[in-house]
Protein backbone atom coordinates (compact mmCIF):
# COMPACT_ATOMS: atom_id res chain seq x y z
CA UNK A 1 0.00 0.00 0.00
CA UNK A 2 1.37 3.52 -0.96
CA UNK A 3 1.48 5.53 1.90
CA UNK A 4 -0.54 9.20 1.90
CA UNK A 5 1.14 12.80 1.17
CA UNK A 6 0.02 14.25 3.80
CA UNK A 7 -2.29 16.28 1.62
CA UNK A 8 0.09 18.29 -0.18
CA UNK A 9 -0.77 17.71 -4.26
CA UNK A 10 3.07 17.59 -5.27
CA UNK A 11 6.04 15.80 -3.20
CA UNK A 12 9.41 15.96 -3.76
CA UNK A 13 11.49 14.05 -6.24
CA UNK A 14 15.07 12.45 -5.96
CA UNK A 15 16.20 10.79 -9.05
CA UNK A 16 19.52 8.46 -9.19
CA UNK A 17 21.73 8.80 -11.41
CA UNK A 18 21.80 5.04 -12.69
CA UNK A 19 17.44 5.57 -13.17
CA UNK A 20 18.39 7.96 -15.55
CA UNK A 21 20.98 6.31 -17.02
CA UNK A 22 18.76 3.30 -17.75
CA UNK A 23 15.95 5.56 -19.32
CA UNK A 24 18.71 6.38 -22.11
CA UNK A 25 19.69 2.67 -22.36
CA UNK A 26 16.17 1.52 -23.07
CA UNK A 27 15.25 4.49 -25.00
CA UNK A 28 17.94 4.14 -27.30
CA UNK A 29 17.12 0.45 -27.97
CA UNK A 30 13.86 1.20 -28.59
CA UNK A 31 14.37 4.20 -31.23
CA UNK A 32 11.11 3.82 -33.45
CA UNK A 33 8.75 1.62 -30.29
CA UNK A 34 7.30 3.29 -27.39
CA UNK A 35 9.19 1.67 -23.92
CA UNK A 36 8.96 1.93 -20.20
CA UNK A 37 10.09 0.18 -17.54
CA UNK A 38 8.43 0.45 -13.82
CA UNK A 39 10.45 2.43 -11.21
CA UNK A 40 10.38 1.20 -7.33
CA UNK A 41 12.05 3.41 -4.79
CA UNK A 42 10.92 4.93 -1.15
CA UNK A 43 8.46 7.37 0.01
CA UNK A 44 10.46 9.29 3.13
CA UNK A 45 7.98 11.10 5.31
CA UNK A 46 8.94 15.01 5.15
CA UNK A 47 10.22 14.52 8.93
CA UNK A 48 13.35 17.44 7.81
CA UNK A 49 11.94 18.65 4.57
CA UNK A 50 8.56 20.81 6.30
CA UNK A 51 6.40 18.28 6.52
CA UNK A 52 6.62 17.66 2.36
CA UNK A 53 7.31 13.97 1.58
CA UNK A 54 10.30 12.96 -1.03
CA UNK A 55 10.19 10.31 -3.35
CA UNK A 56 13.40 8.55 -4.01
CA UNK A 57 13.72 6.94 -7.37
CA UNK A 58 16.37 3.99 -6.81
CA UNK A 59 15.60 1.82 -9.53
CA UNK A 60 13.46 0.77 -12.78
CA UNK A 61 12.41 -3.02 -13.60
CA UNK A 62 12.20 -3.66 -17.25
CA UNK A 63 9.10 -5.93 -18.62
CA UNK A 64 9.24 -9.30 -19.60
CA UNK A 65 8.77 -10.76 -23.37
CA UNK A 66 5.27 -10.48 -23.13
CA UNK A 67 5.58 -6.27 -23.17
CA UNK A 68 3.55 -4.90 -26.20
CA UNK A 69 5.87 -2.25 -28.21
CA UNK A 70 4.52 -0.78 -30.97
CA UNK A 71 5.26 3.07 -32.37
CA UNK A 72 1.96 4.32 -30.73
CA UNK A 73 1.65 1.82 -27.97
CA UNK A 74 3.69 0.26 -25.23
CA UNK A 75 1.91 -2.19 -22.15
CA UNK A 76 4.05 -3.48 -19.81
CA UNK A 77 5.04 -6.72 -18.68
CA UNK A 78 3.67 -9.23 -16.70
CA UNK A 79 4.99 -11.97 -13.95
CA UNK A 80 8.75 -11.61 -14.32
CA UNK A 81 8.40 -8.26 -13.74
CA UNK A 82 6.36 -8.40 -10.50
CA UNK A 83 9.03 -11.10 -9.47
CA UNK A 84 11.76 -8.84 -9.98
CA UNK A 85 10.18 -6.26 -7.84
CA UNK A 86 9.18 -8.82 -4.95
CA UNK A 87 13.33 -10.03 -5.14
CA UNK A 88 13.95 -6.38 -4.33
CA UNK A 89 11.12 -5.81 -1.84
CA UNK A 90 12.46 -9.18 0.03
CA UNK A 91 15.98 -8.20 -0.11
CA UNK A 92 15.15 -5.05 1.15
CA UNK A 93 12.86 -6.17 4.09
CA UNK A 94 16.27 -8.14 5.32
CA UNK A 95 18.06 -5.07 4.82
CA UNK A 96 15.87 -3.03 7.19
CA UNK A 97 15.53 -5.46 9.94
CA UNK A 98 19.22 -6.11 9.76
CA UNK A 99 19.83 -2.27 9.75
CA UNK A 100 22.21 -2.87 6.87
CA UNK A 101 22.47 -1.90 3.46
CA UNK A 102 23.63 -3.61 0.43
CA UNK A 103 27.08 -1.88 0.62
CA UNK A 104 27.19 -3.47 4.31
CA UNK A 105 27.23 0.09 6.09
CA UNK A 106 24.55 0.48 8.64
CA UNK A 107 21.15 1.64 7.09
CA UNK A 108 20.17 5.10 8.26
CA UNK A 109 16.88 5.80 9.90
CA UNK A 110 15.63 7.58 7.03
CA UNK A 111 15.82 4.80 4.45
CA UNK A 112 13.80 2.61 7.29
CA UNK A 113 10.54 2.79 4.92
CA UNK A 114 9.01 0.05 2.87
CA UNK A 115 9.94 -0.53 -0.93
CA UNK A 116 7.67 0.90 -3.03
CA UNK A 117 6.37 1.20 -6.88
CA UNK A 118 6.36 4.20 -7.55
CA UNK A 119 4.76 4.62 -11.26
CA UNK A 120 6.05 3.82 -14.87
CA UNK A 121 8.00 5.73 -17.15
CA UNK A 122 7.30 5.46 -20.93
CA UNK A 123 9.08 6.51 -23.82
CA UNK A 124 6.66 8.41 -26.26
CA UNK A 125 7.07 9.60 -30.24
CA UNK A 126 7.99 13.07 -31.44
CA UNK A 127 8.52 15.84 -28.82
CA UNK A 128 5.09 14.25 -26.71
CA UNK A 129 6.31 15.84 -23.40
CA UNK A 130 2.84 15.70 -21.82
CA UNK A 131 0.91 12.71 -21.03
CA UNK A 132 -2.36 11.28 -23.49
CA UNK A 133 -5.59 11.13 -22.95
CA UNK A 134 -4.49 7.26 -22.79
CA UNK A 135 -1.87 7.65 -20.21
CA UNK A 136 -4.50 10.02 -17.85
CA UNK A 137 -6.91 6.88 -18.55
CA UNK A 138 -4.55 3.92 -17.72
CA UNK A 139 -3.23 5.94 -14.75
CA UNK A 140 -6.70 6.45 -13.23
CA UNK A 141 -7.69 3.00 -13.83
CA UNK A 142 -4.63 2.00 -11.46
CA UNK A 143 -5.69 4.91 -9.00
CA UNK A 144 -9.31 3.04 -9.00
CA UNK A 145 -8.25 -0.51 -8.73
CA UNK A 146 -7.83 -1.46 -5.22
CA UNK A 147 -5.88 -4.28 -5.70
CA UNK A 148 -3.22 -2.17 -6.88
CA UNK A 149 -2.89 -0.14 -3.74
CA UNK A 150 -1.70 3.13 -5.58
CA UNK A 151 -2.35 6.87 -3.60
CA UNK A 152 -0.49 8.22 -6.19
CA UNK A 153 1.90 7.39 -9.20
CA UNK A 154 4.81 9.02 -10.54
CA UNK A 155 4.81 9.23 -14.72
CA UNK A 156 7.87 10.57 -16.56
CA UNK A 157 7.68 10.46 -20.08
CA UNK A 158 10.99 10.45 -22.12
CA UNK A 159 11.40 12.09 -25.99
CA UNK A 160 14.16 11.33 -28.35
CA UNK A 161 15.74 14.01 -30.76
CA UNK A 162 15.79 17.38 -29.04
CA UNK A 163 18.46 19.86 -29.87
CA UNK A 164 20.67 20.71 -27.25
CA UNK A 165 19.56 22.65 -24.41
CA UNK A 166 19.98 23.22 -20.60
CA UNK A 167 17.21 22.74 -18.41
CA UNK A 168 16.45 25.54 -16.12
CA UNK A 169 15.92 25.86 -12.18
CA UNK A 170 12.61 24.82 -11.43
CA UNK A 171 11.26 23.28 -14.35
CA UNK A 172 9.50 19.45 -14.59
CA UNK A 173 11.87 18.33 -16.90
CA UNK A 174 15.98 17.37 -17.67
CA UNK A 175 18.02 16.73 -20.68
CA UNK A 176 20.60 14.25 -21.28
CA UNK A 177 23.19 14.68 -24.56
CA UNK A 178 22.93 11.03 -26.43
CA UNK A 179 26.13 11.41 -28.20
CA UNK A 180 24.76 12.61 -31.59
CA UNK A 181 24.30 15.84 -31.44
CA UNK A 182 20.54 15.34 -29.92
CA UNK A 183 19.23 15.31 -26.04
CA UNK A 184 16.71 12.66 -24.85
CA UNK A 185 14.31 14.72 -22.41
CA UNK A 186 12.29 13.35 -19.60
CA UNK A 187 9.63 14.96 -18.12
CA UNK A 188 8.52 14.47 -14.94
CA UNK A 189 4.56 14.52 -13.93
CA UNK A 190 2.15 13.22 -11.11
CA UNK A 191 -1.00 12.08 -10.53
CA UNK A 192 -3.19 10.90 -7.62
CA UNK A 193 -6.01 9.75 -5.75
CA UNK A 194 -7.51 13.53 -5.16
CA UNK A 195 -6.39 15.10 -8.08
CA UNK A 196 -6.97 12.81 -10.48
CA UNK A 197 -5.09 15.35 -12.44
CA UNK A 198 -1.36 15.10 -14.37
CA UNK A 199 0.76 17.56 -12.39
CA UNK A 200 4.40 18.83 -13.12
CA UNK A 201 6.44 17.35 -10.46
CA UNK A 202 10.04 18.66 -10.56
CA UNK A 203 13.21 16.66 -10.50
CA UNK A 204 16.56 16.57 -8.14
CA UNK A 205 19.21 14.09 -9.52
CA UNK A 206 21.82 13.04 -6.55
CA UNK A 207 24.76 10.42 -7.57
CA UNK A 208 24.14 7.20 -7.09
CA UNK A 209 26.30 6.82 -3.91
CA UNK A 210 24.17 9.02 -1.80
CA UNK A 211 21.30 7.18 -2.52
CA UNK A 212 20.80 3.13 -0.96
CA UNK A 213 21.96 0.56 -3.49
CA UNK A 214 19.47 -2.35 -4.55
CA UNK A 215 21.07 -5.91 -5.31
CA UNK A 216 21.39 -7.43 -8.14
CA UNK A 217 18.88 -9.11 -9.60
CA UNK A 218 19.66 -13.34 -9.39
CA UNK A 219 20.14 -15.65 -11.60
CA UNK A 220 16.86 -17.32 -11.68
CA UNK A 221 14.61 -14.28 -13.24
CA UNK A 222 17.84 -12.74 -14.96
CA UNK A 223 18.04 -15.93 -17.13
CA UNK A 224 14.80 -18.15 -16.61
CA UNK A 225 15.32 -19.81 -19.54
CA UNK A 226 18.50 -21.78 -17.03
CA UNK A 227 16.37 -21.92 -13.98
CA UNK A 228 13.66 -23.58 -16.24
CA UNK A 229 16.19 -26.53 -17.93
CA UNK A 230 18.03 -27.02 -14.42
CA UNK A 231 14.27 -27.19 -13.48
CA UNK A 232 13.18 -30.07 -15.93
CA UNK A 233 16.38 -32.00 -15.67
CA UNK A 234 15.94 -32.22 -11.47
CA UNK A 235 12.29 -33.74 -11.89
CA UNK A 236 12.82 -35.68 -15.21
CA UNK A 237 15.00 -37.69 -12.54
CA UNK A 238 12.24 -38.20 -10.21
CA UNK A 239 13.29 -35.34 -7.67
CA UNK A 240 10.39 -33.37 -6.51
CA UNK A 241 11.89 -29.79 -6.12
CA UNK A 242 10.32 -26.65 -5.30
CA UNK A 243 12.25 -22.88 -5.19
CA UNK A 244 12.17 -20.65 -2.12
CA UNK A 245 14.04 -17.45 -1.41
CA UNK A 246 16.35 -17.55 1.58
CA UNK A 247 18.69 -15.87 3.94
CA UNK A 248 21.22 -18.35 3.70
CA UNK A 249 24.32 -17.45 4.92
CA UNK A 250 22.82 -14.39 7.18
CA UNK A 251 23.96 -11.37 4.90
CA UNK A 252 22.28 -9.79 2.08
CA UNK A 253 20.94 -10.92 -0.65
CA UNK A 254 19.01 -13.82 -0.31
CA UNK A 255 19.82 -17.21 -1.85
CA UNK A 256 17.71 -18.63 -4.55
CA UNK A 257 17.61 -22.42 -2.85
CA UNK A 258 15.98 -25.45 -4.05
CA UNK A 259 14.07 -28.50 -2.04
CA UNK A 260 14.93 -31.55 -3.73
CA UNK A 261 13.39 -34.99 -2.17
CA UNK A 262 12.66 -38.29 -3.64
CA UNK A 263 10.00 -40.52 -3.26
CA UNK A 264 10.62 -42.86 -0.47
CA UNK A 265 13.95 -41.36 0.40
CA UNK A 266 14.52 -40.62 4.01
CA UNK A 267 16.10 -37.26 3.56
CA UNK A 268 15.65 -34.19 1.95
CA UNK A 269 18.28 -32.46 0.08
CA UNK A 270 18.51 -28.22 0.47
CA UNK A 271 20.34 -27.10 -2.63
CA UNK A 272 21.47 -23.30 -2.05
CA UNK A 273 22.05 -21.50 -4.88
CA UNK A 274 24.06 -17.35 -4.47
CA UNK A 275 22.61 -14.54 -6.77
CA UNK A 276 25.15 -15.51 -9.38
CA UNK A 277 24.82 -18.91 -9.56
CA UNK A 278 26.67 -20.67 -11.42
CA UNK A 279 29.60 -18.14 -11.75
CA UNK A 280 29.40 -19.37 -8.14
CA UNK A 281 29.29 -23.03 -6.87
CA UNK A 282 26.28 -24.29 -5.08
CA UNK A 283 25.84 -25.91 -1.40
CA UNK A 284 23.71 -28.30 0.13
CA UNK A 285 22.32 -29.31 3.35
CA UNK A 286 20.19 -32.54 3.99
CA UNK A 287 17.40 -32.82 5.87
CA UNK A 288 14.86 -35.72 7.48
CA UNK A 289 12.26 -36.25 5.18
CA UNK A 290 9.06 -34.96 5.99
CA UNK A 291 5.17 -36.08 3.78
CA UNK A 292 3.85 -32.70 2.25
CA UNK A 293 0.39 -32.11 0.79
CA UNK A 294 -0.69 -29.75 -1.25
CA UNK A 295 -2.32 -27.74 1.19
CA UNK A 296 0.74 -26.97 3.28
CA UNK A 297 2.63 -23.67 3.33
CA UNK A 298 5.59 -24.65 1.49
CA UNK A 299 8.16 -21.49 3.22
CA UNK A 300 6.46 -23.22 6.67
CA UNK A 301 7.99 -26.08 5.67
CA UNK A 302 11.20 -24.88 4.60
CA UNK A 303 11.23 -23.04 7.76
CA UNK A 304 10.95 -26.18 9.59
CA UNK A 305 13.22 -28.69 7.50
CA UNK A 306 15.87 -25.49 7.23
CA UNK A 307 15.90 -26.10 11.22
CA UNK A 308 16.61 -29.10 11.40
CA UNK A 309 18.85 -29.24 8.34
CA UNK A 310 22.89 -30.00 8.85
CA UNK A 311 25.70 -28.76 6.00
CA UNK A 312 26.83 -30.75 3.44
CA UNK A 313 30.64 -30.68 2.67
CA UNK A 314 30.94 -31.28 -0.92
CA UNK A 315 31.69 -34.97 -2.45
CA UNK A 316 34.97 -36.52 -2.31
CA UNK A 317 37.04 -35.37 -5.39
CA UNK A 318 33.49 -32.67 -6.38
CA UNK A 319 34.99 -29.91 -8.50
CA UNK A 320 32.42 -27.34 -9.44
CA UNK A 321 32.65 -25.48 -12.64
CA UNK A 322 30.57 -23.04 -14.42
CA UNK A 323 29.25 -25.59 -17.22
CA UNK A 324 28.45 -28.21 -14.19
CA UNK A 325 24.47 -28.62 -13.43
CA UNK A 326 22.57 -29.16 -10.55
CA UNK A 327 21.30 -32.42 -11.33
CA UNK A 328 25.09 -33.59 -11.58
CA UNK A 329 25.85 -31.91 -8.05
CA UNK A 330 22.51 -33.50 -6.46
CA UNK A 331 23.46 -36.98 -7.50
CA UNK A 332 27.04 -36.47 -6.53
CA UNK A 333 25.49 -35.48 -2.96
CA UNK A 334 23.45 -38.14 -2.75
CA UNK A 335 26.14 -40.84 -3.08
CA UNK A 336 28.21 -39.18 -1.07
CA UNK A 337 25.64 -39.87 1.99
CA UNK A 338 24.07 -42.64 0.62
CA UNK A 339 20.85 -41.51 -0.22
CA UNK A 340 18.75 -43.79 -2.09
CA UNK A 341 15.01 -43.51 -3.09
CA UNK A 342 12.71 -46.17 -3.03
CA UNK A 343 12.69 -47.13 -6.56
CA UNK A 344 16.49 -48.00 -6.20
CA UNK A 345 16.09 -49.77 -3.27
CA UNK A 346 13.63 -51.92 -4.82
CA UNK A 347 15.74 -52.27 -7.78
CA UNK A 348 19.33 -53.24 -5.48
CA UNK A 349 17.08 -56.03 -3.91
CA UNK A 350 15.97 -57.33 -7.39
CA UNK A 351 19.47 -57.84 -8.62
CA UNK A 352 21.43 -61.32 -7.54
Amino acid sequence: MMRALNGRSVPNLVMAQRVLNKMAAAAQHYIEDETGEAMVGLVVPGNHTNGVPTLYVLDTISPDSSAVRQMHTFQQGDELQYDMFEWLNENWSLYRVKRISYAGKQLAAKWDVPLSHLGDWHKQPGFMIQPSGGDLMTALNMLDDPENGFDFLLVPIVTLGHPPTIAGAGVNFLTMPQGDGTNMRVDFWYIDGKSRLFQPIIPAVYPDHLLPMLPDYPWHLVHPENLNREYSKLQNDGLFTSVVLWDADDEPPLEICLMTARVGADRILIIITPWDYPKRAPQARVAPFVQMTDDDDMYEIFEMLWEQSKPVADPPGWKWSSESDLLTYVRAVESALGIKSEASSMENKEQP
